[in-house]
């Protein structure tokens, strides 16, 4: 009985090919849409988490709480520190005082003092000129980043070279405008051409490329590649004048004394800049390990709520089952009367049109998670898209579910017919 049933219920479904192909789409667009943007949230979840782990667990990166660009005119700020940065006794230039809410590298000296913060590794003080124009020989590329630093930063950002060199502590102390720069950087100005060793253009001052970094890859619209990293003197100098430090980037020992280390270069912070008592802190401490934490709480809550949203047109494609499988019960009334005449039992014209509805959901889920595997392939918006398997079992489980469901009260609806008034009907 029951293949007879499913026999009927192919014939039915056989006989009016673009409707069944119509409603089969409509499922199929709600599995494809559940399973790939939760694949998206997913993948954009996973690229943020990369590119905090870029920077390694036990860093930390100190940042003034409100933006404050430093111009020329601060006076010639200490270039070099102790506690492994070059030159801790070099001698120093100071200018007019600098506010309290800016970082400077007097700053992130006190943090490298081993007596103050002894679960800290290494201190690297940050500028950043965004959007330096680079040339070599004819070719012209913006640099999205050009970072001023030191050579610890190298180890703490986990930027390790490809080929060539870092800049050393003596570059820094002589003022030497060397830079390594990042793959995209590297391809747009010299294509096949070795960069070790050459000299780029960075508007208007020379700097001698002493090695390349190895890719990272991009992270939505940023591109991490389009980097160039040189002594912070010399940036300092050629670019953004010697004002307050962007940020300061902090290396703990080991990741398990990360929270000592926040909590030694906060103390260090609030003695320099005289916070006490209810004062509010000037600055910012971003715990990578907090940090990741936190975003993948927020990141989970992103792709169930992209999933939910795509869930609506499975929700939709559910009711046009149920409207095509009324119209499908009203067109063949006078089948069904004549199947009941001749002692066709209300379980089997039940069943034939709860398989139809079942048959065109599965149907439709199965060519669902077919599109949403291929299309999570390709990039959306910047982002590549990473499957969650439970997301497909969930998908197409729910979508044979609508099937029964939204295909239940017309099959209900076929089965509770009167013979005789199904003969009647035109």
């Amino acid at each position: 009985m029951s293949l007879e049933v499913l026999k009927f219920a192919l014939r039915g479904l056989a006989a009016n090919k673009l409707r069944s192909g119509l409603t089969t789409l409509g499922i199929l667009i709600g599995v494809g849409a559940v399973i790939l943007l939760v694949a998206v949230g997913n993948g954009s979840s996973k690229q943020v988490q990369q590119n905090i782990e870029r920077l390694g667990t036990n860093t930390l990166t100190v940042m003034p709480s409100t933006s404050r660009g430093g111009g020329r005119g601060g006076g010639v700020i200490a270039r070099v520190f102790g506690g492994g940065a070059p030159g801790a006794g070099a001698q120093q230039q100071t200018g007019p005082r600098t506010q309290a809410h800016d970082l400077t590298v007097d700053d992130a000296r006190a943090m490298a003092d081993a007596s103050a913060a002894p679960s800290v590794k290494s201190v690297s003080p940050v500028v950043n000129a965004s959007s330096a124009n680079a040339a070599y020989a004819g070719t012209s590329h913006t640099i999205q980043q050009f970072v001023g630093t030191y050579p610890t930063y190298f180890e703490a950002s986990n930027d390790p070279v490809e080929r060539g060199s870092y800049f050393t502590n003596d570059d820094v102390l002589n003022d030497r405008k060397v830079v390594v720069i990042g793959q995209t950087v590297n391809e747009d100005l010299f294509g096949t051409v070795d960069a070790v060793g050459k000299q780029i253009t960075v508007s208007g001052v020379n700097f001698t490329v002493v090695g390349v970094l190895k890719t990272k890859g991009s992270s939505g619209f940023q591109d991490a590649d389009d980097v160039a990293i040189a002594p912070l003197p010399a940036v300092q100098e050629s670019l953004t004048g010697y004002g307050a430090l962007n940020q300061i980037v902090v290396q703990a020992k080991t990741p398990k004394t990360v929270d000592a280390a926040q909590s030694e270069i906060t103390d260090i912070l609030n003695q320099r800049h005289g916070i006490s008592g209810s004062n509010t802190a000037d600055f910012q401490i971003m715990n990578q390990a907090t940090l990741q934490s936190a975003i993948s709480s927020s990141s989970k809550t992103f792709t169930v709520l992209l999933g939910a949203v795509a869930a609506i047109s499975l929700l939709v494609g559910g009711i046009g089952i149920t409207n095509i499988m009324l119209v499908t019960v009203t067109e063949r009334t006078r089948e069904i009367g004549i199947r009941k005449a001749i002692g066709a039992p209300r379980g089997a014209i039940l069943g034939q049109f709860l398989v139809e509805a079942t048959v065109l959901s599965l149907l439709g889920g199965l060519l669902g998670v077919a599109a949403g595997v291929i299309g999570s392939e390709f990039k959306v918006v910047g982002v590549k898209p990473v499957i969650v398997p439970s997301s497909i079992v969930l998908a197409l489980g729910v979508s044979i579910a609508i099937g029964l469901f939204f295909g239940s009260y017309p099959a209900n609806r076929a089965a509770k017919l009167r013979p005789i008034e199904a003969l009647r009907h035109e």
